[in-house]
């Protein structure tokens, strides 16, 4: 069981000489405090008593709001740990806090983007601060207005702000601090009719599809489950219940190119060092080992190839891949050896002006590159003849669809880096057709 008090925090003195007022919780000796707001002159609180002194010119006031805190946290704790008696101090002072319902859905989704953010998973910050701006733009939505103008509107703000950031430089806590402060939207106010309604704003203003807003429920749902979890919310009017909203996400048609297409783009006579050609060698390093994601081919080091077997941790997943180097893509590292001065040394070049030691600046660089790469892509198709539509993750369906039905599904599992076969088995069932084109064929011809 927790222990809770209040005390004067007397090594944080402000200026005028007062102290902080706060509530100390211990539990297996661990201490954690919630400063309840109010400073006092040491003359004027009784360390005895735990109160403010008499000669304090609102003492009445000042002890009445100490006791109303002490009974909500005292409430708290009870039924925190009526719940769950393994929570920590830190967990228990995160459920004071939280009472009342006083965070907004706002504020909650600024905490996890922070936390994301500060553990360096930016792209998940990205597109979940993406999906606060959505938010904030649909319940400021006029009713009045007509579509196309809001559609107008909300399009110049979101390029004035991506233009903002490639001028002085993206500074996502800045962008955090400003929806930490926002209080106008509830989790009581996010129930069926809510989400019904978004999911229109979202296809008719902002031209979302079907993938894109399955996403930014799924946010939306994790935040609820949190709110329940830590308090903010009673769940009452929660809208992934039952038969109310359920999320399904779907996938849709995943097309690779055939060997002969691939040959097309390896016989492909580029200038060299330029971009384009920078990019046809990715995309091929790419495949030749079994799609690697293109993000991770732009951090490969020349150190994560040891021995002939290329060894490299997953950004997605962390996980440790180990594969033999295949003859054509040693052909391709051969091509940039000679540029090379230390093990340390990125194998492509998109990496070479970034700050080792800052993540931040390693993700962007990246994500500017896998961009150029897209842009690329295109140009290299239309150069070789091919009708498709080519980008970065094309190459890992490109190898799915080569391979086929022929490779075991438990090789494929590992060759993907897939965390479970059924994964694999619905990933490759995207590129195997030959039964159903029989049983098509044998209807229509026999």
């Amino acid at each position: 069981m927790a222990s809770i008090t209040i005390l004067l925090i007397k090594h944080k003195q402000k200026k005028d000489g007062t102290f902080p007022i706060a509530i100390r919780i211990i539990k297996n000796r661990k201490p954690s405090y919630i400063f309840t707001g109010e400073y006092i002159l040491q003359k004027d609180w009784n360390d005895d008593d735990k109160c403010a002194r008499k000669s304090h010119p609102n003492s009445k006031r000042l002890n009445n709001l100490i006791q109303k805190k002490l009974s909500e946290a005292h409430a708290q704790v009870l039924e925190a740990e009526a719940g769950d008696n393994n929570l920590s101090t830190k967990q228990i002072k995160k459920k004071i806090k939280r009472s009342g319902g006083n965070t907004s859905f706002f504020q909650l989704g600024a905490e996890r983007v922070k936390n994301k953010y500060l553990a360096g998973t930016f792209s998940v910050a990205h597109s979940e601060l993406s999906i606060l701006y959505n938010i904030e733009e649909f319940i400021n939505l006029s009713k009045t207005k007509p579509r196309e103008d809001s559609i107008q509107e909300i399009k110049l703000r979101r390029k004035e702000r991506i233009s903002k950031n490639r001028k002085q430089g993206r500074n996502t806590l800045k962008e955090v601090a400003y929806f930490s402060k926002m209080k106008k939207l509830s989790f009581e106010d996010i129930d069926t009719a809510f989400i019904n309604k978004y999911k229109s704003f979202c296809a008719a203003y902002l031209g979302h599809k079907k993938r894109t807003i399955t996403n930014q429920l799924i946010f939306i749902r994790t935040l609820y489950n949190l709110a329940i979890k830590e308090g903010v919310s009673d769940g009452k009017n929660y809208p992934f219940a039952d038969d109310k909203e359920k999320i399904r996400i779907t996938s849709g048609n995943k097309i690779g190119l055939t060997k002969e297409e691939i040959v097309r783009i390896e016989e492909l006579a580029l200038e060299e060092n330029t971009s384009i050609w920078h990019t046809k060698n990715v995309f091929l390093f790419s495949y030749y080992f079994a799609g690697v994601r293109i993000s991770d081919v732009v951090e490969l080091k020349w150190s994560d190839f040891v021995d002939g077997r290329l060894y490299y941790q997953m950004n997605k997943n962390e996980k440790p891949v180990s594969l033999k180097v295949p003859d054509q893509a040693r052909g391709i590292l051969e091509l940039y050896e000679q540029e090379t001065s230390s093990t340390t040394d990125y194998v492509f070049p998109f990496l070479t002006k970034a700050n080792p030691d800052d993540k931040e600046d390693i993700f962007r660089k990246t994500r500017n590159a896998t961009d150029l790469f897209n842009k690329y892509l295109k140009r290299i198709a239309e150069m070789c003849g091919i009708k498709k539509s080519l980008s970065n993750h094309i190459s890992r369906h490109s190898f799915g669809n080569i391979a086929g039905d022929k490779i075991n599904p438990l090789m494929l599992q590992k060759l993907y880096r897939h965390s479970n076969l059924k994964t694999t088995i619905g990933y490759q069932a995207n590129f195997i057709h030959k039964e159903a084109d029989d049983a098509l064929e044998q209807v229509l011809n026999s």
